[in-house]
């Protein structure tokens, strides 16, 4: 009873049954990232921004980046300025010559005809040499990687 209003006093914590409450981290946190799009997801969320924000600084609509987060290919000419948003290259670095210099022109967005005038090659020559229709004489070969070894000099990839 309280002894001022003759009511009675109920214990306010009888009853109450204790649950902890645990939020669980977004899925983007609890697993690897794999793609691009998986990446791109993560870092966005770490940032706190939105679609839209992201959009505008890397110059596409709101709707690329929500394609290249459900699994669509991110556009060539657009990797660089994500690579940039992300911090961090999440493409790995292949050991095979080639697949380093396809490597190289992924992850700075060259069209075959940029990659030829940057090492003074013709682009079918470029493109029959990384699609395996033909494969580089030694000579080509130490070109190829005298022009990677002197990117990695440069900072611009490998």
């Amino acid at each position: 009873m309280d002894p001022f209003t003759n009511n009675f006093r109920f214990d306010q914590t009888a009853g109450k049954i204790k649950i902890p409450l645990i939020i669980q981290p977004p899925e983007e946190f609890t697993r690897e990232p794999v793609t691009l799009g998986d990446h791109l997801r993560r870092r966005r969320i770490e940032l706190g921004l939105y679609q839209k924000d992201v959009a505008v600084q890397i110059g596409v609509t709101t709707s690329t980046i929500w394609n290249w987060e459900h699994d669509w290919t991110v556009e060539l000419r657009y990797v660089p300025k994500l690579i940039q948003f992300l911090g961090y290259n999440p493409i790995p670095r292949p050991d095979n010559l080639l697949e380093k210099l396809a490597w190289y022109k992924q992850i700075n967005g060259l069209t075959f005809e940029q990659l030829g005038v940057e090492m003074g090659r013709d682009p079918e020559q470029l493109a029959d040499w990384l699609a395996g229709r033909h494969h580089p004489c030694r000579r080509n070969r130490e070109e190829m990687e005298a022009f990677l070894r002197a990117q990695v000099n440069n900072d611009h990839g490998p």
